[in-house]
């Protein structure tokens, strides 16, 4: 008895809901990769932005739900890799294509020296100075003469025409680069959470203390996340300023653009989850596509629902979900199961 009990167990992260799961989302990337021959451009600009929010989305959800490190500043890093982009292609005359992965390096470089600065500060103190940090670099690049300084500049017409030749080409190469990289975050997200690196992680944000007492370099872990995150955000704001095709200091170091609007995303959709992100992302463009025509009341609604959702699901939609049906998209964790499970 003991040994068929024995046989009719297995221990795996996968699960048959999850193998379906991925499977349907192959799907879904193949059928939206071939958006640009079934979809008009304004749902490619839609599609592009929507895929732009959740791979932000799903970086600060790996810094604040996993690493601890709640920031309010990420709009220094979309704001700079925004800017070298525009460094890259009109001062020094390299091919958009190839600016904007070195947009992602640079950010990763400077993010370095910003972690060691801010990581002497704890708590609310380091939240309020990742916004300080945000608040350096916009005020810097107003001093940028040769890209506008504070009124900013556009990106030439001779740069956006090398992308691509027409601009149905130009339409489709932006969509394809924002699916790409939201394809590649999330997928990085995954990989690094299921590693060893990832376990650790995920101790440090349980149990900090415990953590520490097993042997792990909790500045070490959080420092390598802040960094890989602060590059990949960078590598984001270089594709969304690609899109808009004009920069100003204003519109790149955005609070509210790229750090309010990602932490309601991922605090309705559920931080700590990586289907939390993506499920917020589709919610807030979902009311934002419904609402946006009311106005100040669109920004009323979305604090309503934020509340409402903080107070009913602190744990996201979700978590919501997930507590009734035990779903879990993204196994991370391994688990004891029936060989037919």
């Amino acid at each position: 008895m003991e040994t068929k009990m024995t046989k009719s167990l297995s221990v795996a992260r996968a699960t048959r809901m999850s193998g379906i799961a991925m499977g349907l989302l192959a799907v879904i990337v193949i059928v939206m990769a071939l958006a640009p021959y079934w979809a008009g451009r304004a749902e490619l600009r839609l599609f592009g932005e929507i895929f732009l929010y959740m791979a932000l989305a799903s970086l600060w959800n790996l810094l604040a739900g996993y690493a601890g490190l709640v920031s309010v500043g990420q709009q220094a890093y979309v704001g700079f890799g925004g800017y070298m982009f525009f460094a890259l292609a009109i001062l020094w005359g390299v091919h958009p294509l190839a600016a904007i992965p070195l947009a992602g390096l640079l950010g990763a470089l400077i993010a370095a020296p910003v972690a060691v600065l801010i990581f002497r500060l704890r708590g609310a103190y380091f939240a309020i100075g990742t916004w300080v940090m945000a608040e350096v670099f916009r005020l810097s690049f107003a001093q940028f003469s040769a890209l506008g300084g504070g009124s900013g500049t556009s990106l030439p017409v001779d740069i956006v025409k090398s992308l691509a030749d027409g601009r149905a080409a130009r339409e489709a190469a932006a969509y394809w680069l924002a699916l790409g990289v939201v394809v590649a975050v999330v997928g990085l997200v995954y990989a690094y959470l299921r590693s060893s690196r990832g376990v650790a992680l995920t101790a440090i944000r349980d149990n900090e203390l415990a953590a520490k007492s097993l042997g792990i370099d909790i500045w070490r872990a959080k420092f390598t996340v802040y960094v890989v995150t602060g590059g990949l955000t960078a590598l984001v704001g270089a594709l969304i300023f690609l899109q808009k095709l004009r920069i100003s200091p204003d519109a790149a170091f955005s609070v509210n653009d790229w750090t309010a609007f990602v932490i309601f995303i991922v605090v309705i959709g559920g931080i700590g989850t990586l289907e939390g992100p993506i499920l917020g992302t589709l919610v807030y463009f979902a009311l934002r596509e419904t609402l946006a025509d009311l106005g100040s009341a669109y920004l009323i609604a979305l604090g309503v629902l934020a509340i409402l959702i903080m107070l009913k699901a602190p744990k996201g939609l979700w978590g919501l979900v997930r507590a009734r049906s035990g779903a879990e998209l993204f196994p991370l964790s391994r688990r004891v199961r029936g060989l037919d499970d």
